[in-house]
């Protein structure tokens, strides 16, 4: 059974408050990382990208970050760019959903080995269940949930969804 939770429009307004939340916290910023998470977490930071571009003139760059979610200590996390590059930029790291915090934790691993300005994350379902010390600093939304239940994100072009599965 699927228990729609957000719709299209819903998550488009998430998306925009997150914007400009990201965009308050760092206005005075020359240039922002989008470190999304492949594949759900990559798409999400497109649309933030996209409204971030509408609200302000900080230079957005998109980095695609490619976890091992079963096991991200055998297989290491890897961005198609460069580490060197990013050094003393801002990076913000974006997923889909939050929910024991392990993806979340390595994808913001990878980072903590540059030299950085700041590191924030970015989820856009918060589910609650942490077994990993990680937290969103910027989150669509907070839903309790059982551990049997799950969180199905589905970006679809004008039809993206969020379903309680």
């Amino acid at each position: 059974m699927k228990t729609l939770i957000l719709n299209n429009q819903q998550i488009q307004q998430k998306i925009n408050r997150m914007a400009y939340e990201i965009y308050e916290s760092n206005y005075d910023a020359e240039k922002l990382v989008l470190a999304g998470i492949a594949d759900r977490g990559y798409t999400l930071a497109k649309k933030l990208k996209k409204a971030l571009n509408e609200i302000c003139t900080i230079e957005i760059e998109l980095l695609e970050v490619f976890v091992n979610r079963e096991n991200p200590i055998e297989e290491k996390t890897k961005t198609q760019l460069n580490t060197t590059t990013l050094n003393n930029n801002i990076i913000i790291v974006v997923d889909d959903v939050l929910n024991s915090g392990k993806t979340l934790i390595y994808g913001v691993k990878h980072f903590l080995t540059i030299p950085i300005k700041k590191i924030s994350t970015v989820v856009l379902v918060d589910r609650n269940h942490k077994r990993f010390p990680i937290q969103a600093d910027y989150v669509g939304l907070s839903l309790a949930t059982t551990m049997q239940e799950h969180i199905n994100v589905e970006f679809e072009e004008g039809n993206d969804s969020v379903f309680l599965v």
